[in-house]
């Protein structure tokens, strides 16, 4: 059993397990009735998402590119990571990723310039074991 990190809205992987949206809203447009079917997500879980001020951090670091505001971002959503609830839920995915198998996933196209790189890394800085 293992943990993945996703793009939500991807086909999923055979033996998955329970899809975890990690984003700050739901996708537009889709009734919530078909998250799941449509491959969104089971459980919708926004506290491990980068807050709004923090997310236009990210948004402005992607439109320019700049390798050092990416850093920023990232230096921000780490410090929102290890405040006690999300510090306590990222513990409780790393357990869980020991005994079920779960994925974790946000919407954007690309891992590297997305949350999910950092939420991989955090992770894996608390013994999760991750699928590849």
């Amino acid at each position: 059993m293992a943990i993945r990190i996703v793009r939500l809205g991807s086909d999923r992987a055979p033996g998955e397990g329970l899809r975890i949206g990690t984003v700050r809203r739901p996708p537009r447009g889709v009734p919530k009735a078909e998250f799941a079917t449509q491959n969104w997500y089971d459980v919708w879980y926004p506290n491990l998402a980068p807050s709004v001020e923090t997310m236009k951090v990210a948004q402005a670091a992607q439109a320019s590119g700049v390798p050092a505001q990416w850093a920023a971002f990232g230096r921000k959503y780490r410090s929102e990571m290890a405040e006690a609830d999300a510090s306590r839920s990222l513990d409780l995915l790393a357990a869980l990723s020991h005994q079920s198998a779960l994925s974790v996933g946000c919407y954007c196209e690309e891992e590297s310039r997305c949350h999910r790189s950092f939420l991989r890394a955090l992770l894996a800085e608390r013994g999760a074991d991750i699928v590849d």
